[in-house]
Formats: structure tokens, C-alpha cells, sequence
């Protein structure tokens, strides 16, 4: 019995990546216009900026490997 039957492997890639993609511009935006809005960022909150562009990196590249390619061959 397969757990993954009922899964719609593109639109989980699809999503996926566009999931990555929000991240890093969320990372990157709040890099350009925090300091203009709030000044001088803190560094957590710089620190937590930069992981949301890297983890968007990683999601994106990684979404669209494990859902598109790596479990639609597992079934």
C-alpha cells in the first residue's frame, strides 16, 4: 500500500518552488527596505533575513527535485 497514491507530484513542485521563491524575496526585500523603514537591523533580525534567502534557495532547488523527479520514480 502507498502512502503517496492521492499526491499531485507537479503541483507540489510547482508550489514548492514557488514556496522557495516567496522566502527569498522576503529575505531580500526586508534586506533593502527594513534599514529604510527602521534603521540600523539588529543582528537577529539580519541573521533571520539572510536564512530566509538561503532556506528559499534550498526549497526551491529541492521542491522541485524530491516532488518532480525523486517520488513520482519511488511509486
Amino acid at each position: 500500500m502507498s502512502g503517496y497514491r492521492g499526491m499531485d507530484y507537479a503541483k507540489l513542485a510547482r508550489n514548492g518552488f514557488l514556496l522557495g521563491v516567496g522566502m527569498f524575496l522576503l529575505g531580500g526585500l526586508g534586506h533593502l527596505i527594513g534599514p529604510a523603514l527602521l534603521g540600523s537591523l539588529s543582528g537577529w533580525e539580519s541573521g533571520l533575513l539572510v536564512d530566509l534567502e538561503v532556506g528559499g534557495i534550498v526549497v526551491g532547488l529541492l521542491a522541485p527535485l524530491g516532488f518532480g523527479v525523486v517520488l513520482p520514480l519511488t511509486e
